[in-house]
């Protein structure tokens, strides 16, 4: 699908078409569709970004806790969505041993804990580079140590990053 095509979907298949980029959040694409048409991918995804920034803390905190665990027990039983399995395949989080696969536990425990949401790191560089286990795991350890407030704002910019590669990957 290109932007032209996306621009000229109903509604309705507009929102099907976007519905993932910001995980199980459909109401982010709900929220621009009559702001078509898009004149460029970015224009969309800035869009977006701003729906979510206007959205509230509320509802941003539900989309924060919308994405799975980094290695946790969703992606162990194969239970994410395809987009989320690739990236963290990419990052070779399903390539754990079980020493592994326990630090990542937890770490996503610890860090529930504090901050009541799960930890949200965009796995998958636009160069082609991203993160791996190693780089994930030391984002873990130095953003354990900053504000609530902090947290929110950097998991958001994650997420958003996160969807312009999603974005990037439909429409690219």
């Amino acid at each position: 699908m290109n932007l032209q095509d996306l621009n000229s979907l109903s509604e309705t298949e507009f929102v099907s078409a976007l519905g993932g980029i910001f995980e199980h959040s459909p109401w982010v694409a709900e929220a621009v569709a009559g702001d078509r048409p898009f004149a460029s991918v970015s224009a969309l995804h800035q869009a977006m970004v701003q729906a979510v920034e206007k959205a509230g803390v509320a509802r941003q905190l539900t989309l924060i806790r919308a994405h799975p665990d980094l290695a946790g027990k969703a992606a162990r039983a194969g239970n994410l969505t395809d987009a989320s399995t690739s990236e963290q395949k990419g990052a070779g989080l399903d390539r754990l041993d079980d020493a592994e696969y326990e630090r990542f536990h937890r770490l996503n425990d610890a860090y529930k804990q504090r901050f009541d949401f799960p930890f949200i790191l965009a796995v998958r560089g636009f160069d082609g580079k991203g993160h791996d286990k190693h780089s994930i795991l030391v984002s873990f350890e130095v953003r354990l140590k900053n504000t609530p407030e902090q947290e929110i704002s950097e998991a958001l910019r994650q997420i958003a990053r996160i969807a312009e590669l999603r974005l990037g990957d439909m429409l690219g």
